[in-house]
């Protein structure tokens, strides 16, 4: 079994995407920054240099501006905001909730798109037309409208059966990622659908599916078992991009105040917090959490790109 694991390594060292990558120097300096966003997202409690809960602040630290302007000090880098949190800390605990955010919406978008199309593309007719009728309908709005229509009516909901009494203790801000996941989720799942349609409309007239269909297998077995995994090159392309335009529809709705609350900001909370001094000359509030959401947004975008033009023989030089 170890020989078998360490035989398919060497393949994929030996592949040509691994050989491509190697060949990138804009993809991996892409790869080595997003991963190092993932590392401070994921370590945050542990890489932070300060808390950043209300119980560790001190109201006297607040607007200090970055290290190097005047009065600003050495143990807060990057200053920190109205209620003296420091700005670095918070920088690393937002990336993780738009990091879990962008990843939990795109699975939720992809899984769904992909579903419907290879059911769109396989069955075809009547099926084909009503799935990619609703992605059609669904394309024509904005994709961050309908995530802050999605969001807007849930808080709506939670608000009128709280006041009713019918539920107690559940405010919008308790399920805020959650309605965002699936609100951007169903926001962007036709791409995955057309996606996922067209290429099982390719997949079906190979001879593979033409066998299995002679030995009777069933349809949800040649979906899954057949189809489905010679889709997953551009699926994984369209992840990929998905995940760096989930992160900014997070940012977007969470610097409109429909997104995740203050307590527990994203980078669009913190932009959005930082906005409000802007004026007043405390730019560092709101610039930081801004280069870091571009930092991370390009670099996802490269890494997609750069996917893309590898598993398309097309569009290699």
């Amino acid at each position: 079994m170890a020989v078998k694991e360490q035989s398919r390594i060497r393949v994929f060292l030996d592949s040509d995407l691994v050989h491509n990558f190697k060949q990138s120097p804009v993809a991996i300096l892409a790869t080595l920054m997003t991963l190092a966003c993932f590392i401070v997202a994921a370590f945050a409690p542990v890489l932070a240099p300060h808390c950043v809960e209300p119980v560790c602040l001190d109201l006297m630290d607040g607007l200090t501006p970055p290290a190097w302007a005047d009065y600003g000090t050495p143990q807060y880098p990057l200053g920190t905001d109205e209620q003296g949190r420091d700005i670095l800390s918070s920088i690393f605990y937002a990336a993780r909730v738009s990091l879990i955010v962008g990843f939990a919406a795109v699975a939720f978008a992809m899984v769904l798109g992909v579903g419907l199309g290879v059911i769109a593309g396989y069955f075809g007719g009547l099926v084909d037309a009503v799935i990619m009728r609703l992605a059609d309908m669904q394309l024509t709005f904005p994709s961050i409208l309908v995530a802050l229509l999605i969001a807007g009516v849930v808080r709506s909901i939670l608000t009128d059966l709280t006041d009713r009494g019918v539920l107690s203790g559940i405010a919008f801000e308790d399920v805020a990622v959650f309605v965002l996941i699936v609100a951007i989720g169903l926001s962007d799942w036709p791409r995955f659908a057309r996606v996922a349609r067209g290429a099982t409309m390719v997949e079906l007239n190979k001879g593979y599916v033409a066998a299995a269909r002679v030995l009777g297998l069933p349809a949800r077995r040649i979906m899954l078992r057949h189809v489905l995994p010679n889709l997953m090159g551009p699926v994984l392309v369209i992840a990929t991009l998905g995940l760096a335009l989930a992160i900014i529809a997070e940012a977007t709705l969470s610097f409109l105040g429909v997104g995740v609350p203050p307590t527990n900001p994203s980078l669009g909370t913190l932009i959005n917090i930082g906005n409000q001094y802007l004026f007043s000359g405390e730019w560092w509030i709101t610039f930081f959490p801004a280069l870091a959401l571009v930092v991370l947004v390009l670099s996802v975008n490269v890494i997609g790109d750069w996917l893309r033009d590898a598993l398309n023989p097309r569009l290699q030089r």
